[in-house]
C-alpha cells in the first residue's frame, strides 16, 4: 500500500494546471560564482520574485483552490499559523480567491512580515515564542470558526504547489539538474523530490541551529529539535514534516548543514554582487555551495532556489 504522505510527480502536475496563469513563473539566472575550487557556473531560480516574496503563495494558492471546488471552503475562509511567509502566501492567495484570511504567527515574527500580513487585509494574531506554538492556536481558532485550517507546510496541496518550481526548472534548464533549497519543515523540500528524474538529485541545506531534516537523517525518523539560529524566523519547524520525510524515501536527496556565518555571509555577497536582498533562511542554500559543501556531478547544472525575500535591510 503507498504511503498517502508520500508527494508523486502527478500530483504536481495536478497543481500546476490548477494554479497556471495564477502565480508568477519566476525568472532564472546563469552566472558564474567563485567557490573554494574556483568558478563554477550555477542557475539561480529567483522565486523570491513570486507574489508575497516567496513560494508560499503557490501552495496556499493550490489548496485554497482544491478545497473551494471540493465544497470545503466556507464563509469563515482560511486560516493559517506560520512564522511569516507562509501566512503572507495564505493571505495573498485567499485574497485572490474572494475569501477571508486568519493567521497566527510567534511573537518573534519579523515586523516586515507582519506589516505584509495587514497590508494584504489578513486578521493576525500572534501567539507564542516559536512556530510550534502558533500552530496548536492555529489549530483551536481552526475549531472554532470552522474556518478552513491550512499548514504552512505538512499539507498534500500545498506540499505540491511548492513543487511546481521543479516542473519550471525542468521547462527552463536542460539536462539534469542539481538543486539546492534550503528546509524549513520540508514542504518546499517534498515538492521538489516528487520532480526529480533520472540523473537529478536534490540537496536540502539547514542552518545548524535549525537542522530538523537533517538530524531526522541522522537519527533515521524524525525528531524535535531546538532551535538556536538567526534563520529561525523562517526556517523554524521543530520536527520535519510526514510529507517531506515520506517524499524523500528512496529518491535522490541529501543533506546539508552550515553555520549561521556562512549564510550570513552569502546573504551578503548576494547584495554585493547581484544587488539581490534574500532572508537568511534562503541565504542557507547560497551558503552550500558558496563554501563548497555542494558541488554539482558531471554533467549536471547546478541550481539554486532562492525562495524568499520578506527581510528588512536594516538586518
Amino acid at each position: 500500500m503507498s504511503d498517502p504522505h508520500r508527494l508523486e510527480s502527478g500530483q504536481i502536475r495536478e497543481a500546476a494546471r490548477r494554479i497556471d496563469g495564477l502565480v508568477r513563473r519566476t525568472p532564472t539566472q546563469r552566472l558564474s560564482v567563485e567557490v573554494p575550487s574556483g568558478p563554477i557556473e550555477v542557475v539561480l531560480k529567483h522565486e523570491f520574485t513570486q507574489f508575497g516574496g516567496c513560494f508560499k503563495a503557490r501552495g496556499s494558492l493550490n489548496a485554497i483552490l482544491s478545497a473551494r471546488a471540493d465544497g470545503r471552503l466556507g464563509d469563515a475562509g482560511v486560516l493559517v499559523a506560520s512564522g511569516g511567509n507562509a501566512a503572507i502566501g495564505a493571505a495573498w492567495a485567499a485574497r485572490l480567491a474572494g475569501t477571508e484570511a486568519t493567521v497566527v504567527v510567534p511573537e518573534t515574527a519579523p515586523p516586515v512580515k507582519i506589516d505584509s500580513l495587514r497590508r494584504l487585509g489578513a486578521t493576525v494574531h500572534q501567539i507564542g515564542d516559536h512556530y510550534q506554538q502558533a500552530a496548536d492556536a492555529a489549530s483551536r481558532l481552526a475549531t472554532e470558526t470552522g474556518a478552513l485550517l491550512l499548514h504552512a507546510y505538512d499539507q498534500i496541496p500545498v506540499a505540491a504547489g511548492a513543487g511546481t518550481i521543479g516542473l519550471e526548472l525542468a521547462d527552463d534548464v536542460e539536462g539534469p539538474l542539481t538543486t539546492v533549497a534550503c528546509v524549513g519543515g520540508g514542504g518546499l523540500l517534498a515538492g521538489l523530490a516528487a520532480t526529480l528524474r533520472a540523473g537529478d538529485r536534490l540537496v536540502g541545506v539547514e542552518p545548524r541551529g535549525a537542522s530538523c531534516f537533517d538530524q531526522a537523517r541522522r537519527t533515521g525518523a524524525p525528531v524535535d529539535v531546538t532551535l538556536d539560529s538567526i534563520a529561525s524566523d523562517s526556517l523554524g519547524a521543530t520536527r520535519v514534516g510526514d510529507i517531506c520525510w515520506a517524499s524523500v524515501a528512496d529518491r535522490e536527496v541529501d543533506s546539508v548543514v552550515v553555520d549561521d556565518a556562512d549564510l550570513i555571509e552569502a546573504r551578503r555577497r548576494l547584495w554585493e554582487n547581484l544587488r539581490v536582498v534574500v532572508e537568511h533562511g534562503t541565504a542557507a542554500a547560497v551558503a552550500a555551495v558558496l563554501t563548497g559543501r555542494v558541488t554539482p556531478a558531471p554533467g549536471s547544472t547546478l541550481c539554486i532556489v532562492l525562495c524568499g525575500a520578506n527581510t528588512s535591510l536594516d538586518l
